[in-house]
């Protein structure tokens, strides 16, 4: 049997900008996607802390550094500049697997620097 486990977590990024005229896509600082196992293109699953809006969109790694979290597209309408966020991803793990099992989860401070990552 296969379970749906939370296999990547960056809990409580801040939003800092949101560009409604581009495809569609979540641009994630490639540090803070790096640390929490994300790849350029991964399904995500994207939880507003201010609004309680739920959406899924994909991810597309921002620069190096630079801290940035920015909602494109349509997501660009489900939060605002300074909204904090918690994104996920999942994986299928099959049931022998579980106990070892151990996810990607980093906290950031209000500037989206990584204060904990395990």
């Amino acid at each position: 049997m296969l379970r749906m486990m939370c296999k990547s977590k960056i809990h409580r990024v801040t939003v800092t900008d949101k560009s409604l005229n581009y495809e569609g896509s979540i641009t994630i600082d490639e540090e803070l996607a790096d640390a929490a196992n994300l790849a350029p293109y991964e399904v995500v699953k994207v939880a507003n802390l201010n609004n309680g809006e739920r959406f899924q969109t994909y991810v597309i790694k921002g620069k190096r550094g630079s801290g940035e979290i920015i909602l494109n597209g349509a997501a660009a309408r489900l939060g605002e500049k300074g909204d904090k966020l918690i994104i996920m991803a999942f994986c299928m793990v099959h049931e022998e697997k579980i106990r070892d099992f151990r996810p990607s989860f980093v906290a950031v401070d209000s500037e989206n620097r990584i204060v904990k990552k395990k």
